[in-house]
């Protein structure tokens, strides 16, 4: 097909916007999905996906639609995940498209992600097509949302489509506006092929399933290809286009989308934002804007079943093929003893891997409380990079400790500028600006350390504001700060597991909190167990739980006192000797209580 009659493009929006919904209104308006096959979110096939009402992974489909001049376009639409965590996927996706439908929410107006997102489409320079959604609810406000879009933006409230993606309503607009407004692709054919990779799936029969947007020149079935930063040579198995399931074809011109089934085995060969072209006679440079998703969040994954540890490494192993964003190296504890640190680009991205694990291959994971990563500068001048607080060395050799810090921008209505600025105080955040969007709704700009963030901020922020506040964080850098490992003894043995590195100011605060938790957590014994917080060689806090007493004088009924003390001494030598060999069995929820140390008792 001419390349200009190919029209590329995303929708972007906050979560819980409408974005699926409208995609499947869109295949279901060009025909691409008959009736019969149609289902909600159609565009999302992981059962998480569907379960949880958002998109994890970005995917694409093809549509073959009959504009109003009688001409066909093919349409290629790439669905790309709301949540910040997956921002990366978002902006890999939004470099393959020439444009990019904006969704906002009728009844909720422009949030955080929105506005992440659509600087993000401008900044690859893209064209924008504003749509107001949900007008079909009773508290829908278009006219309203329309000016606030232009207010922000500057696209005229007058061009902006109001639809209702669950009825259909104003819906064949949209597909007019594509085909008038968004640019066909630029690319020529003959010049040496360079495709980018958006996003990848692994198929067991195929290997590495990479999608690709053809930039430049064209890809054959029968070439040999080459992927430029990892520097690998494969011979595809398949090439092929979303229809929307997969549909192979003999080539992939210049502003196509498709996949290429690469053959290869890990995703690590093939990742995100990389550049596909030939092997031979092959472009020199790749597209630009490559850089691998870098994990933020960190935290201890452990089989409760020592036995089921290969089970967790292969799991591991098959998921890291579809999620190059995960990544995982074995680690041990005296507590917990044989499991992974695992990686990830934030907390929801945490969640979603252990929901899989549990899920799809049935193990029953215990997860420590998660950290981040932190920067030690030692009295030598080296710098040591840390993902566990266990990692961390002898304070006598360390010069300073530096956390990562991240810029946030809340959008709230007005009347909850009051708890949200309480909340980030207590967090350690630092006031950047605030500015009015209208008359009602506030934006707020901070910097907070990652490691209050990932905790329970975000509950929190939400629960303060009865839902109505939204949240967007990205990376700010590295800075030094008096902190300090907080080490947690159970029967004067650490547990490494429980162990975290904490603000000086909070280190006493959090020590006595965690104590109180666990001397509720953790089960009697036949002797006393002592459990403390420590920085350092100081114990700050302590708590005992109190032994379990049989009752040795419960036959002796009358008789001499001697007797009875005895029997009470016997009880106490033999307390003592327990407790020299006693092993005392840390429960998950103890673990958990790491996470839930700011709630109120």
């Amino acid at each position: 097909m001419d390349t200009t009659s190919i029209r590329n493009f995303s929708i972007i929006a906050h979560i819980d916007h409408g974005k699926s919904t409208l995609a499947d209104r869109l295949l279901q308006i060009t025909g691409t999905i008959s009736e019969r096959d149609m289902q909600e979110q159609v565009l999302d096939d992981m059962e998480l996906e569907r379960e949880r009402g958002v998109t994890i992974k970005a995917s694409a489909v093809r549509m073959s639609y009959q504009a109003n001049d009688g001409q066909t376009y093919e349409m290629n639409l790439i669905d790309t995940p709301g949540h910040v965590d997956f921002s990366y996927e978002v902006s890999r996706a939004l470099q393959a498209c020439e444009g990019a439908i904006l969704v906002v929410d009728s009844t909720q107006g422009i949030e955080a992600q929105t506005l992440a997102n659509l600087y993000m489409a401008l900044e690859q320079d893209l064209e924008i097509i504003a749509v107001v959604n949900k007008i079909d609810l009773p508290a829908a406000r278009p006219d309203e949302i329309a000016q606030e879009i232009e207010d922000l933006i500057g696209i005229d409230a007058a061009d902006v489509i109001q639809v209702s993606a669950k009825t259909g309503e104003g819906v064949a607009q949209i597909l007019e506006a594509i085909v008038e407004k968004i640019p066909p692709p630029k690319g020529a054919s003959d010049t040496p092929a360079r495709a980018l990779i958006f996003d990848s799936h692994y198929d067991s029969y195929k290997g590495v399933i990479a999608y690709v947007r053809v930039m430049e020149g064209v890809i054959t079935k029968t070439d040999t290809l080459r992927l430029i930063a990892s520097n690998v040579v494969t011979t595809p198995v398949e090439i092929g286009i979303f229809n929307p399931h997969m549909t192979p074809v003999d080539r992939l011109n210049a502003g196509e989308v498709g996949y290429v089934a690469t053959g290869l085995k890990t995703v690590r060969e093939c990742r995100v934002g990389d550049t596909i072209t030939l092997g031979v006679d092959g472009a020199a440079h790749a597209l630009p804007g490559y850089k691998q998703a870098k994990p933020m969040v960190f935290a201890g994954f452990y089989p409760t079943d020592n036995d089921a540890y290969i089970d967790l490494r292969d799991a591991l192993e098959k998921l890291q093929l579809n999620d190059a964003a995960l990544v995982y190296e074995p680690e041990t504890s005296q507590a917990l003893n044989f499991g992974f640190r695992v990686g990830f680009l934030g907390l929801f991205h945490m969640e979603i891997i252990q929901e899989r694990l549990e899920r799809e291959y049935d193990l029953d994971i215990l997860a420590t409380a998660p950290s981040v990563e932190y920067q030690v500068v030692l009295r030598s001048g080296d710098i040591l990079t840390i993902h566990s607080p266990a990692e961390l060395p002898d304070p006598s050799v360390v010069d300073e400790i530096r956390e990562p810090w991240m810029a946030i921008e809340i959008f709230t209505p007005e009347e909850f500028i009051g708890p949200i600025m309480d909340l980030v105080t207590k967090k350690r955040g630092v006031y950047f600006s605030m500015e009015y969007l209208d008359s009602k709704r506030v934006q707020l700009k901070y910097t907070i350390p990652l490691a209050e963030l990932i905790v329970d901020f975000y509950d929190r922020l939400k629960s303060g504001t009865r839902g109505y506040a939204s949240l967007d964080y990205h990376f700010d850098g590295f800075q030094v700060d008096r902190l300090v490992k907080l080490d947690v003894l159970v029967n004067k043995q650490p547990v490494d597991a429980l162990a975290m590195i904490v603000h000086e100011d909070d280190a006493y605060h959090k020590g006595q909190r965690l104590v109180s938790r666990l001397k509720r957590l953790i089960p009697r014994q036949l002797y006393e167990v002592p459990i403390q917080a420590a920085v350092g060689k100081h114990v700050i806090s302590r708590a005992n739980v109190k032994a379990l007493r049989k009752d040795v004088l419960a036959k002796c009924y009358g008789g001499d006192v001697t007797r009875k003390k005895k029997l009470l001494e016997k009880q106490k030598k033999g307390k003592k000797r327990l407790k020299m060999i006693g092993n005392v069995e840390v429960p998950q929820e103890a673990f958990m209580a790491v996470l839930r140390l700011d709630d109120d008792d």
